[in-house]
C-alpha cells in the first residue's frame, strides 16, 4: 500500500511541475527525460514539502552517537546534541553542536557566518581542520538539496546514471559561495542516497574527495530523515553518524548560540 501511494505521489508530482529547456542523459531511448526542476521538487515533496519542511523543521534537538576513525582505523566515538534554528537561508541557520568524549566535552557553535567553540566555560577558536569539518556538514547537505531555492544555490541535472544496479539521478548544486555538491537521487524513491564533493583538508593541499553515504531514512514528524550516515575521504572511512532521537519544533534558547565574550 504504502509503495503504490509513493509511487502514485512521485508520477502526480513529475507531472505536474512544470517543464523547462534543461536536458538530462538518460540510460535509455525508452526513458523519459526530466528536468532538474521536476527531480528536485519531487525530492522536496517527498521529504516533507516545502511548507512543511519550513514549519516542522524550524527549530529542533538531535541526539546520537559519532564515530570518528583515525588515518590506522582506530575509532573515537562521542556523544552529540545537535540543536538548530532555522534561518531565511542556510547562512542564516544557528547551530550547536555539543560533545562528549571519554576525556573531554565541548561545542562547536555556527552563527552570522561563524565558527567559534565552548570549552570548559570559555570561549576558543577551533582548529581550521575542525571549523571546516563542521561548517562541510551544513554547506554539503541534504537541507542544502531541499533549500536551494531559499539560499540562492544553482541546480543542474548532470545526467542519469545506472550504479551498482541502481538507476541515479546525478544533481549538481553551487551555491553563492561557488561550492559545488553533486547529490545521487535514486530514481526509484527519489531520496537521496550519497553526496559528494571535493575540498583541500588544508590549504594549498590537493582537494579530498568526500563521499557522504545516507542510510535508515525514517518519518519524524511527517518528514523524511537518515538515522544513519557515513563519511569517506578519498574511498576511506573518517566518520559514522547515528542518530537517536530527533525532535522538531522543539524550543531552543536562542541565548545558547551567543558568544560570551562578543
Amino acid at each position: 500500500m504504502i509503495r503504490r501511494f509513493l509511487a502514485l505521489v512521485i508520477l502526480c508530482a513529475l507531472t505536474a511541475l512544470p517543464t523547462s529547456t534543461t536536458s538530462a542523459r538518460t540510460t535509455s531511448a525508452d526513458d523519459k527525460t526530466y528536468t532538474v526542476d521536476q527531480v528536485v521538487e519531487t525530492v522536496i515533496l517527498l521529504y516533507g514539502t516545502r511548507p512543511g519542511l519550513e514549519h516542522i523543521r524550524r527549530n529542533g534537538t538531535e541526539r546520537g552517537k559519532i564515530t570518528r576513525f583515525n588515518a590506522e582505523g582506530k575509532p573515537e566515538e562521542a556523544n552529540y546534541e545537535r540543536r538548530f534554528v532555522r534561518g531565511e537561508s542556510l547562512e542564516k541557520d544557528k547551530i550547536r553542536l555539543d560533545q562528549k568524549m571519554p576525556t573531554m566535552e565541548y561545542s562547536l557553535i555556527y552563527g552570522e557566518g561563524k565558527v567559534w567553540g565552548i570549552i570548559n566555560g570559555a570561549t576558543f577558536t577551533p582548529r581550521q581542520d575542525a571549523a571546516a569539518s563542521f561548517l562541510s556538514q551544513h554547506v554539503h547537505s541534504i537541507d542544502s538539496l531541499l533549500r536551494y531555492k531559499e539560499s540562492g544555490s544553482t541546480i543542474t541535472l548532470i545526467g542519469k546514471e545506472q550504479q551498482k544496479g541502481l538507476e541515479l539521478y546525478v544533481i549538481e548544486l553551487l551555491d553563492k559561495e561557488k561550492r559545488q555538491t553533486k547529490y545521487y537521487v535514486s530514481a526509484k524513491t527519489f531520496r537521496v542516497l550519497w553526496l559528494e564533493y571535493e575540498e583541500p583538508s588544508s590549504p594549498g593541499l590537493t582537494p579530498t574527495k568526500f563521499t557522504r553515504k545516507f542510510m535508515d531514512y525514517r518519518v519524524v514528524q511527517q518528514t523524511l530523515l537518515p538515522y544513519h550516515s557515513i563519511l569517506l575521504e578519498d574511498g576511506r572511512q573518517t566518520q559514522e553518524i547515528q542518530v537517536l532521537t530527533v525532535t522538531f519544533g522543539s524550543k531552543v534558547d536562542d541565548s545558547i548560540f551567543k558568544n560570551p565574550e562578543a
